[in-house]
């Protein structure tokens, strides 16, 4: 065998089970950090391997027999060197008839993914830390998605997985009592991944191609793994709806579309389907919430593909409820533009001014574009002008600016 294909097989395994590989044995040692350089070691003796022997039948279980082997005598060094009292946590002989098996040992990503968003780790961290550990992001591809420096994320990450480990924050779904808490921190990291994902609407960038997907696969896992809380089907069907919307976003021509001029019928309609269908089994436990509420006005906007037309009203109302439970600037910008398209653009002006402070939003792009278009409706062409100058200048998707230099440009046709 060559050593092409032999990184190509070690690639395949990488993708399928990189982050069920690394909670495996992340639960098991109790440390992150070693858990993931035991595997990449592994990675490495199986490139130098495999050319030699032929990639193994069940190439994960392979990868995870060298990973503990190189974790238990990593660990027996550092007691060594340090005489510490903790142990290694692993029970070899159990790990070495899951090695012989043709799995892994169940799946403990989710026990991972909780160890990472919680609450004692810093906010910041928790997302970046979901991507490297569970995804296997580098350092340097999850600085550029947050915009920080290489370094500066490095470390973070460092101090991360060091306190899991020296805090023994626990690998484990938590206790009913427990889970509400907790979920959210694990909902607002999924949450934060799909967002870097859809801000490449081409999915031209490769520190973001795929994010979208795989924060939708960790959503899926979620709702899976813990069915009886609606906040994670409605979080679910909130991305399901968005990506379904993917291929509308954008013309040709690459140009931008806006969501209501969107061509309904290049809307995924299975994504759809199956969001409608999260939305429905989230209503029935009667428990609504921040990602429910998103996610049905998703739905209203959905709901073009039958009716040919949006519900502005029903919009408004649900984002007046969003606006109530989250106190967001993003949620006050959205209530302003659908209370515009509902009573008129005086009153989604009016709406924008009473909750939204300008000079703290100076730098913040939406607030301008929004209250450029609500004074272009009001018929105050000047002032939307200045403002469409503050939003262009302040967009960085050539797609966008281009929409909103055009906008700018119909302001001269106004009566």
């Amino acid at each position: 065998m060559s050593g092409a294909e032999a990184g190509r097989a070690a690639e395949a395994a990488a993708r399928r089970s990189y982050g069920k590989l690394v909670a495996w044995l992340a639960t098991q040692t109790r440390d992150v950090a070693a858990a993931e350089d035991a595997l990449a070691e592994a990675f490495a003796s199986a490139l130098e391997t495999w050319p030699r022997t032929g990639v193994p039948r069940v190439p994960e279980a392979w990868l995870l027999a060298a990973a503990r082997r190189r974790a238990i005598d990593a660990g027996r060094r550092a007691r060594t060197r340090s005489n510490a009292e903790r142990e290694i946590t692993m029970r070899i002989e159990e790990l070495e008839a899951e090695a012989a098996k043709d799995g892994l040992h169940g799946d403990d990503r989710l026990r991972l993914i909780f160890a990472c968003a919680h609450p004692a780790i810093d906010a910041g961290a928790r997302a970046p830390l979901i991507l490297q550990t569970i995804l296997g992001f580098d350092a340097a591809a999850i600085a550029s998605a947050f915009l920080v420096s290489p370094t500066s994320m490095g470390q973070r990450l460092v101090r991360a997985k060091r306190k899991i480990r020296d805090a023994g924050i626990p690998f484990a779904v938590p206790e009913p009592a427990e889970l509400p808490a907790r979920l959210d921190a694990v909902l607002d990291a999924v949450y934060a991944v799909f967002t870097q994902g859809w801000a490449d609407p081409a999915g031209v960038d490769p520190k973001s191609r795929g994010l979208t997907e795989e924060a939708i696969w960790l959503a899926r896992l979620l709702t899976a793994v813990v069915p009886d809380e609606p906040e994670t089907a409605g979080l679910a069907a909130l991305m399901l709806y968005a990506e379904a919307r993917r291929g509308a976003r954008r013309s040709v021509d690459g140009d931008f579309i806006p969501l209501s001029e969107q061509d309904t019928s290049a809307w995924n309609a299975g994504l759809i389907a199956e969001a409608e269908a999260l939305m429905l089994k989230a209503a029935a436990w009667r428990r609504p919430g921040r990602f429910q509420i998103e996610a049905a006005i998703q739905s209203a906007h959905a709901n073009r593909r039958r009716t040919g037309h949006t519900d502005w009203p029903a919009i408004a109302e649900l984002y007046e409820a969003l606006y109530a439970l989250t106190g967001s600037v993003v949620v006050a910008i959205n209530r302003a533009v659908a209370i515009g398209e509902a009573q008129g653009a005086a009153a989604g002006l009016t709406t924008l001014d009473g909750s939204c402070d300008a000079t703290r939003l100076d730098a913040y792009q939406p607030y301008w574009a929004a209250r450029a278009e609500l004074l272009a409706r009001t018929g105050d062409a000047s002032a939307a002008h200045a403002a469409y100058d503050r939003a262009i200048g302040l967009e960085t998707d050539p797609a966008l600016r281009r929409f909103l230099q055009g906008r700018q440009g119909a302001l001269d046709r106004l009566p």
